[in-house]
């Protein structure tokens, strides 16, 4: 297998490195190591350099304003920011460019791409994803917020909960059940709703890390117009989907290099501590290390399909499975080797880690206690190991339901 990059790629990767050089402060350590009124501001001037730069929708064609880099392209900058510790977007330009702005061009119509395309690169329309509810998580087929046409709108009725973004964004793509005597995966359709209206109530939710990424949302005779159906009517479930590939397929070849940063973290640790030679230490960074070098094949194999025009499908079920459970056991082991001092956000060592909100999200550095925390959701969010499961056995082993 030749992983070696042609000598044009080599080129814009010298590019990249110029850029970061340039716009990155000379004592960058990331954005977790800044004061959270000086973090907006960054983010704020951040996505105005990469917008000039052509940085922003690297992955669209450039018909729509987008970068038109080829697949290895885009892994390449992918690269270079992760290893600098930049963030390659905001967490509203993951949902609104790589989720929505791609699927819009996947299945969207001409007149939805010319009317939000340029609207989402603009950051006039930040977005949110409003996919879960109370009863229906993992089991995403079994929504009950429905959408009932009333003339040339939509009304909605309904909650969704662990909203990503939900806090910043002013318009969010739900699912919603509009064909109420259909099966359950037929009948859905996936919409686009403006948030600033009177029908919407969003309410952040703080977890036990004290972070609120997510919020719940409340629809009460909320309205869109009809022409705001993503995939068509009743075609929900399939253009969700596609959505989800492109999410759990963003960051396949580059989360390997990320773990593998934190692992390295992770044996200084052991080292401070004296643990490295201790045999149960020794066997869960083996199996760690392990782990990483799976999710870095697995990159490259990821990256092949791009490059013969593949869209994210299945096989994302399997990355998805390796690196969560892989996140909270290596946080687990983070723990063993701190021992009591892990309760200490201050206590000696326990400092360094990084937080995952969500996978494709800026890094932020972050103590191994706060990291633990956040690790046991990561088996959950995106999809949980046990759907994950399902979909390996289903759509990629033939096995029954």
């Amino acid at each position: 297998m030749d992983v070696t990059y042609p000598p044009e790629v080599t080129a814009f990767r010298r590019r990249i490195r110029e850029f970061l050089a340039e716009q990155l402060p000379a004592d960058w350590a990331g954005l977790g190591a800044l004061a959270p009124e000086d973090r907006e501001k960054f983010a704020s001037r951040w996505r105005r350099s990469l917008a000039a730069a052509g940085l922003v929708a690297v992955s669209w064609p450039k018909e729509y304003g987008g970068g038109g880099l080829s697949p290895l392209e885009q892994v390449v900058l992918a690269e270079e920011f992760s290893r600098a510790g930049a963030p390659e977007r905001a967490e509203n330009d993951l949902l609104g460019i790589d989720l929505l702005g791609n699927t819009l061009i996947a299945v969207g119509s001409e007149e939805q791409k010319a009317h939000f395309l340029p609207r989402i690169l603009s950051g006039e329309d930040r977005w949110c994803q409003g996919f879960s509810e109370p009863d229906a998580g993992s089991d995403l087929a079994a929504v009950r917020t429905r959408a009932a046409l009333d003339g040339d709108e939509w009304v909605i009725n309904g909650q969704k909960i662990w909203t990503s973004a939900g806090s910043t964004a002013n318009w969010i793509f739900l699912l919603a059940r509009t064909e109420f005597s259909a099966p359950k995966h037929k009948g859905l359709s996936l919409l686009l709703v403006p948030i600033g209206q009177p029908g919407i109530l969003v309410r952040p939710i703080v977890n036990a890390a004290g972070h609120s990424s997510f919020s719940e949302v409340f629809c009460t005779d909320a309205r869109t117009a009809s022409a705001n159906v993503l995939g068509g009517v009743g075609n929900g479930w399939a253009t969700a989907m596609t959505l989800l590939g492109f999410e759990r397929g963003s960051a396949v070849t580059t989360v390997a290099l990320e773990f593998a940063r934190d692992l390295q973290r992770l044996c200084d640790l052991a080292r401070e501590r004296g643990l490295n030679t201790d045999p149960r230490v020794r066997d869960g960074l083996a199996w760690c290390f392990s782990r990483v070098q799976i999710m870095r094949y697995r990159g490259y194999r990821g990256l092949t399909s791009a490059l013969h025009g593949e869209l994210p499908g299945a096989d994302a079920a399997i990355s998805k499975v390796i690196w969560s459970e892989y996140f909270r056991s290596y946080t687990d082991l983070a723990a063993e080797i701190l021992g009591l001092d892990v309760l200490s956000p201050d206590g000696p060592g326990n400092g360094g880690a990084r937080v995952v909100p969500e996978a494709g999200t800026p890094n932020s550095p972050a103590c191994w206690m706060e990291e633990l925390l956040y690790s046991r959701a990561a088996t959950i969010y995106a999809g949980s190991s046990q759907i994950q499961r399902n979909v390996i056995g289903e759509k990629l082993l033939g096995l029954p339901r």
